[in-house]
């Protein structure tokens, strides 16, 4: 791998400041070095690109949105000052006047039309965050007006993945559109950034090491002591939990269940629990008439409810979560975590483990012999995302559908489902904006544009299913959105979309002197990390 540096010969200009502005800080900043890991490294650096988690985090260190969260997840003015409902279908927000890229360009009202215009491009996976937005327009240099296509309840938090890019430097990088994830083909943008954000790219070698630094420049209050974040992608547990008890790395965002114990009970660390709203599940091809390289011919199996539901059935949720994830996990039926607004404990509730009933489900649709069937998961994404899928291959095994189990590196698996190479597939889904629509269009909309079904790659598809999600899209009174939301849910449980798992329980392993707090949404918010 070619180690690659991020910044274009503008940017150099800015580290030269900032080395010489180090000079000046206080000595609680300096070189405070954070060094910190988990299982696999970000798809890319275009922040329009590919919608991945972990990715989306660490951009936030370097871009900034118009809004975001604070700690209690409570929407702020980031890169906005503040916003006015002009009408039921026009936003104005105003700009922070300012505010510079790490270039040292200024921003303003054009790079935030173009930021979201780019969004809102076809190569773009960020189309569930500009649902409903029908075009942007600039007032003058610091107000822009957002239009929807109608009333849209959770625009602002939508807002808050959409980071904002120099259209300038867009433009002379040849990177006006986002990197395609579909295709190999790579833009400026990919492995370089200039943002507005309290850190700065240095270098990035993909799956190897992440350099941040410190903006000298930045607008805002830094609470962190930090000049310098390093970023260490480690695929494998062992090595990766050897180098935070060796001192290599001072923090792992996501530790093996298996050895919580005997960090809990290590003098030198400390480990920060917190529920993620994230759910694990599993996604069927619901579309393909013959599925590529089963031993059923000439039709689906995925495509009857029943097998779906003897798939359900087959799995002992309790078991993962007892002997894999060492209770590090909370069982659950539908597709949202209790944090996300719109979740309800009656659409919460699992088909019950029942291998009998799952050997009879089959026989009725006609595999009493069960079947062949791809089964692909990743393997450095999700927590034990490999020793899971391992464990429901066997349970399958057991009603006699032969799962033929492939897990694949972050980088090429999410690609790959998205191209609906899969037939069976693990997925987990966070929810940013903390609103069950962004789950319900994602995941259980049929395809179309601006979002939805964009990681649908099952392609569920059911017309009593999208009108409540365009109901929903756009119902302003809370009460009957709500009934709405539970409605989806509910129908999403009775045609078996997906096979619900858990909602992860995040545990953040570190050394004793790393002072952070723990976020629902699995993300370091750097401005407020200290080494003391």
């Amino acid at each position: 791998m070619v180690h690659r540096k991020s910044f274009a010969a503008g940017v150099a200009s800015t580290l030269a400041a900032a080395a010489l502005c180090s000079v000046a800080l206080p000595a609680a900043v300096q070189a405070k070095s954070f060094k910190w890991s988990s299982s696999s490294d970000i798809p890319t650096w275009d922040i329009h690109s590919q919608n991945n988690a972990l990715a989306n985090g660490i951009h936030a260190s370097v871009y900034e949105s118009l809004f975001y969260y604070d700690r209690k997840f409570q929407l702020e003015p980031v890169l906005a000052t503040g916003h006015q409902q002009v009408s039921p279908t026009q936003v104005r927000v105003t700009l922070r006047r300012g505010v510079k890229f790490h270039d040292g360009a200024d921003f303003n009202a054009d790079d935030a039309v173009f930021s979201l215009n780019r969004a809102m491009d076809k190569s773009s996976n960020f189309g569930v965050y500009t649902q409903g937005i029908d075009k942007v327009e600039k007032v003058d240099d610091y107000t822009i007006d957002i239009f929807t296509k109608g009333p849209n309840p959770v625009l602002l938090r939508q807002l808050t993945e959409l980071r904002m890019m120099d259209k300038g430097w867009a433009e002379k990088n040849r990177s006006t559109t986002p990197k395609d994830i579909k295709t190999p083909e790579e833009n400026f943008a990919h492995r370089n950034a200039n943002g507005t954000g309290p850190f700065m790219l240095k270098s990035w070698d993909q799956d190897v090491k992440m350099v941040l630094v410190r903006n000298p420049g930045w607008w805002g209050k830094m609470d962190s002591n930090l000049t310098e974040i390093v970023y260490s992608p480690i695929k494998s547990e062992a090595t990766r939990m050897a180098a935070l008890l060796s001192g290599e790395v001072d923090m792992v965002l996501d530790p093996a269940p298996s050895d919580m114990a005997r960090m809990r009970h290590n003098p030198a660390l400390k480990v920060v629990d917190g529920v993620e709203n994230r759910t694990i599940f599993f996604g069927m091809d619901q579309f393909r008439d013959e599925l590529p390289g089963s031993n059923v011919k000439g039709k689906n199996p995925l495509k009857d409810v029943r097998v779906r539901k003897a798939l359900y059935q087959a799995i002992d949720v309790n078991a993962i979560q007892k002997t894999i994830m060492r209770g590090m996990s909370q069982p659950t039926g539908t597709l949202i975590a209790p944090q996300v607004n719109g979740w309800t404990k009656r659409a919460d509730q699992r088909y019950a483990y029942d291998v009998s009933a799952a050997k009879k489900l089959l026989a009725e649709a006609g595999y009493p012999n069960g079947f062949e069937v791809d089964f692909a998961c990743p393997n450095n994404r999700y927590i034990s995302d490999e020793p899971i899928c391992q464990a429901v291959t066997a349970m399958w095994a057991r009603i006699g559908v032969k799962a033929r189990l492939r897990t694949l590196p972050l980088v090429t698996y999410f690609p790959m489902i998205q191209r609906y190479e899969a037939s069976i597939y693990m997925l987990g889904w966070g929810v940013p904006t903390f609103d069950a629509l962004y789950s319900l269009q994602s995941l259980v909309r049929s395809v179309g544009a601006q979002g939805d079904g964009n990681y649908n790659v099952g392609r569920y598809s059911n017309p009593q299913m999208d009108a409540l999600v365009e109901r929903i899209k756009k119902e302003v009174d809370q009460t009957n959105r709500n009934q709405l939301i539970e409605q989806a849910l509910l129908l999403s449980h009775q045609d078996v979309s997906h096979i619900p798992l858990h909602n992860q329980v995040i545990p953040w392993a570190m050394k004793k002197n790393i002072e952070l707090y723990h976020r629902a949404d699995n993300r370091i918010d750097m401005r407020a990390v200290k080494v003391n």
